[in-house]
């Protein structure tokens, strides 16, 4: 698995074992999904203000949000990839999308739930992988699948609220 991890904001460090939660929140949604673990992911760390930019842009909901996923292709009506939509780098590795991480909504989060920051952070990357492998919150039914999924990777990588 390549991920890229980018640092768009200075309100926060960006420590080396915060760049590892991410890429270890990744794997492990990766591996509990029993999903491909050849594939190419791109992650940006921002603020509020260009998640606000970058929601409004792209889904015309002017606020921040705490999280965005962007996956680079599309699944058929039996969860498959469609490959003439799939990309793959020079290495063959499956592009599966961009997400974007206001760390400072990840702040605020954590603060309101009671948690650490870096449980939220890593709560965050699973959410926004579960969307990249095609999983959603929009009916009640998709938010139990999902949260359930949540629940069982943050489980097992030790990020308890």
């Amino acid at each position: 698995m390549k991920i890229s991890i980018l640092n768009h904001q200075k309100q926060y460090k960006v420590p080396p074992a915060l760049r590892q939660l991410i890429r270890k929140a990744a794997n492990a949604s990766l591996r509990y999904m029993q999903f491909r673990t050849d594939v190419e992911i791109s992650v940006m760390l921002t603020n509020n203000e260009e998640i606000r930019t970058l929601n409004a842009l792209h889904r015309n909901i002017d606020r921040a949000t705490d999280v965005l996923s962007f996956p680079m292709f599309l699944y058929d009506e039996d969860g498959n990839i469609v490959e003439e939509y799939a990309d793959y780098n020079a290495a063959g590795d499956l592009c599966l999308g961009d997400i974007v991480i206001s760390l400072e909504r990840a702040d605020e989060q954590a603060k309101e739930y009671g948690h650490s920051f870096e449980r939220e952070v890593g709560f965050l990357t699973v959410h926004s992988m579960l969307h990249l492998l095609g999983y959603d919150h929009e009916t009640p039914e998709d938010e139990e699948e999902m949260f359930g999924y949540q629940r069982e990777i943050l489980n097992e990588m030790g990020l308890l609220r």
